[in-house]
């Protein structure tokens, strides 16, 4: 029964191939529209009546979905931005699949969290959710919270329960999301006509690639009597162990992947598949490092994944996706952005804390730390680092250049364990030249 009406924000892979194709493929939406700025994709996939492709990367081949019914608006022309308002205020559920939780507001009254409040003001639904997409522990919150003040009625916290109701908009849930699922936005034509990749639609030299993973964890839905038409997802009653789990468990591996392998002058993610050495890093760290913390804070939960061997089934599977040669995903983008994974509370210290924290000691996480440094000094102008550790070869570097290093990334002298993570990072330097040399 097509009782329901789908809005996108954004029309990258994970929206087109994962939320607006999950959408299109239940049978249970008469509408599907997703608002993109990219004029040029917007008409390419309107010329094409709507329809576009997906290439999806299964573990021995890439199969090419077509999903039809799509609306493209672009909320920078006036005229689709009323039309956006209005398929707002039918939707059931919407999603925002953008870059960062700061796209959700500006000055503009095009931006997601006006658009939002507009159509959510004059809403005909019964009951609306909202799943916040982006990579960001409390992004349901965050973008509650910019709708409330679009609404000007009241003004909740940023981390309040999202389940909690925000304003006084009956029947409005925002959900947060753990979204495994991996995705390329392909854009040599050589590369797409090597691999056999079709484009997104005629006109248009892009094409979007995701695995096949579909196993995406939301929020519990509470409305009373609502179900959600897109009916694939698994619901938590909350979603944090889990955000961490993919957070020190898979974006961390990914990165210490990517770090290393950039070091040792791979190009694709499926070339390290064939490097015992480094896959054994990865492995330790991911189950003994990061699986080690995460089991032991979360045992409690009952929930299988917080296992030793839950823990190990979804590392194993996902050393394997992370290599799928039809997903064949790039060391540079797996290391890119080395300044933000680095982060004091991101991926790898982020990971290297929890350990120390839970008496795991992170030797391995330490080697992807050391390597994510060398990236950053090899480019020390671009990422503007201070005057004596600049000067440093990462093979030089000690302890005390290392925490001024990491005081100046973090702005925080005082960030929890600095000197003990310079410390494990720092005793990874011979670990880390042994493996180069494998």
């Amino acid at each position: 029964m097509t009782q329901h009406t789908f809005v996108g924000f954004g029309f990258g892979p994970i929206q087109a191939g994962l939320f607006a194709k999950e959408a299109f493929q239940s049978g249970n939406f008469r509408r599907i529209v997703v608002a993109e700025i990219d004029q040029r994709l917007v008409e390419a996939v309107r010329s094409n009546n709507g329809t576009y492709c997906i290439n999806v990367a299964q573990s021995d081949r890439v199969e090419t979905v077509s999903i039809e019914g799509v609306e493209l608006l672009n909320p920078a022309h006036p005229e689709e931005a009323s039309a956006l308002r209005t398929a707002i205020s039918e939707a059931t559920e919407v999603t925002t699949c953008l870059p960062s939780v700061k796209f959700y507001d500006s000055a503009q009254d095009n931006s997601v969290a006006a658009l939002l409040a507009d159509g959510l003001r004059r809403r005909k639904a019964e009951a609306t959710i909202v799943y916040a997409a982006e990579n960001h522990n409390h992004a349901a919150e965050i973008l509650a919270e910019a709708v409330t003040q679009r609404l000007r009625v009241g003004r909740a916290s940023p981390l309040a329960n999202s389940r909690a109701r925000t304003h006084d908009l009956p029947r409005l849930q925002y959900l947060n999301t753990v979204i495994g699922k991996m995705s390329q936005v392909v854009t040599d034509p050589c590369e797409m006509a090597e691999r056999g990749l079709v484009p997104i639609a005629p006109g248009i030299d892009r094409a979007f690639l995701v695995e096949e993973f579909n196993r995406i964890l939301v929020s519990k839905t509470i409305i009373a009597g609502f179900a959600p038409g897109i009916e694939v997802f698994v619901e938590k009653d909350d979603l944090l162990p889990f955000e961490e789990a993919k957070l020190y468990g898979h974006n961390a591996i990914h990165a210490l992947l990517g770090f290393i392998g950039m070091l040792k002058g791979y190009a694709k993610m499926t070339q390290l598949k064939g490097d015992a050495p480094l896959m054994s890093v990865a492995h330790e760290a991911f189950l003994q490092e990061s699986g080690g913390a995460l089991v032991r804070k979360y045992a409690s939960l009952g929930d299988p994944l917080f296992t030793e061997d839950g823990y190990r089934s979804y590392g194993e599977d996902l050393l394997e996706r992370i290599t799928n040669p039809y997903l064949a995903d790039t060391v540079a983008r797996a290391a890119r952005d080395v300044v933000r994974k680095l982060g004091s509370a991101d991926r790898i210290f982020g990971t290297m804390t929890l350990a120390l924290e839970h008496g795991v000691e992170p030797r391995n996480m330490a080697m992807g730390a050391l390597a994510g440094i060398a990236l950053l000094l090899a480019n020390a102008d671009e990422y503007g680092l201070p005057g004596e550790p600049r000067a440093l070869n990462w093979r030089h570097l000690d302890a005390r250049h290392l925490t001024q290093l990491l005081t100046h990334l973090w702005q925080n002298p005082a960030a929890p364990a600095l000197r003990e993570l310079a410390d494990c990072t720092c005793a990874a330097r011979e670990p880390l030249v042994a493996l180069l040399a494998q």
